[in-house]
């Protein structure tokens, strides 16, 4: 099995803290997806094991905002994805969308579309906060869209909500999460609000226009976030993910499982399992070189496509960082046999501090896992990042 993520680079604007390639919507829409329905057909061979075509079990179509596009643009994407792709009948298929581009006719619209998850940039529901980080929706709006997708039929709804805002208590943090839990999605996706170098934020901490808010309230934050929404009853599956049962993102979780996907559009990545290609980031090129091309063997020789070939170790590290950010954990067995007993031995080295100090643990085995799953505790999931870089394999 495989998945497919589609890029679509354009916004109505930028977000204040926004470092993803994108750019303003404009006369170029059709042009582009020419280019990008035209990757989709020629690269299909991308994706085939052994000359034969895997099943399609998840698409992704992230951005940028995807929302903003009319939906008879997005309609010649759905046709060169089934025409040549082998999709699944139970495929997930998820859309992004801003709260505002969710009128009731838009949402009618893209119900007649393939597309049977929507993934909806909410961030908070406070409307300064909004305002600062250029936000074009307001609470209500977001509500609003919510309930008005719900309504036309759409009941797989994940929503991302971003903490540690500039000036944001933990109250105000406290109602967000609380109103998101009101809403009765399946899903929430809550990040830390990260100050990219290069972005308007960064530059606005670095003229302290804004302060950045202290280590020890965002970890309240997160302990916050974590304690109400599994006293709702989501799965903490990942670390920054959450989920009723029976509604994780597929196509999210294939990533973590390192199972191969194919990425089109300018900047995209793409993995076969193991190695790595990602396109040229600019629209213009994209457009211009893409658009023009006839034929896989072209594309697959172009210069606007780069490659990484990941050695052991480089796959060994990958696995590590996907595998821990799970609830799942990572499989002893699986790493033995994919990358051989001395790596594992040198992973079980290396956490042993940490499963004495609790913050790493073996569960149980299981049929899959007759080694064991290690797995971070509650108390590991806020050390995470040094945890799982104690784990990595640095060559001398």
């Amino acid at each position: 099995m495989a998945g497919i993520y589609i890029h679509i680079p354009f916004c109505t604007s930028r977000c204040v803290y926004c470092d993803f390639y994108s750019t303003t919507c404009g006369e170029k829409d059709k042009a582009y997806i020419s280019a990008l329905t035209n990757e989709l057909r020629l690269r299909a061979n991308y994706l085939q094991q052994d000359g034969q075509m895997p099943v399609i079990e998840t698409i992704y179509i992230g951005g940028g905002t995807p929302s903003t596009l009319d939906t008879s643009l997005l309609e010649p994407i759905f046709e060169a994805l089934f025409q040549t792709y082998n999709v699944s009948d139970r495929a997930e298929v998820t859309i992004e969308a801003n709260p505002d581009d969710l009128t009731p006719r838009k949402i009618k619209s893209l119900h007649t579309l393939p597309v049977n998850r929507l993934s909806m940039g909410v961030q908070t529901f406070d409307d300064g906060k909004l305002r600062l980080l250029h936000r074009r929706h307001s609470g209500e709006q977001a509500i609003r869209a919510i309930h008005d997708c719900q309504d036309t039929g759409f009941d797989n709804i994940s929503i991302d909500l971003i903490y540690g805002l500039p000036a944001q208590s933990l109250r105000e943090w406290e109602t967000d999460v609380d109103t998101a839990l009101s809403l009765n999605v399946q899903h929430i996706s809550a990040y830390a609000l990260i100050y990219e170098e290069g972005t308007p934020l960064w530059k606005m901490r670095k003229r302290h226009v804004v302060e950045e808010a202290d280590e020890e309230l965002s970890l309240e934050m997160f302990s916050l976030l974590m304690c109400r929404l599994e006293n709702a009853g989501f799965e903490h599956y990942e670390i920054s993910n959450f989920a009723r049962p029976g509604f994780r993102s597929r196509h999210n979780s294939s990533y973590w499982k390192g199972i191969p996907y194919l990425g089109c559009g300018p900047s995209a990545h793409s993995f076969d399992g193991r190695n790595r290609q990602w396109n040229h980031p600019d629209l213009n090129v994209y457009i211009d070189k893409v658009g023009k091309c006839f034929s896989s063997e072209d594309f697959n020789r172009a210069p606007w496509i780069e490659q990484e070939e990941l050695n052991l170790y480089e796959r060994y590290n990958d696995c590590i960082i996907t595998s821990l950010r799970t609830s799942d954990g990572l499989n002893l067995s699986e790493l033995k046999r994919k990358f051989g007993q001395p790596l594992t031995d040198y992973c079980l080295q290396a956490a042993a501090v940490h499963l004495r100090n609790g913050q790493l643990e073996i569960m149980e085995k299981k049929e899959q896992a007759p080694e064991g799953l290690l797995k971070l505790t509650r108390r590991g999931i806020f050390l995470s990042d040094g945890i799982m870089s104690d784990l990595l394999y640095v060559p001398d």
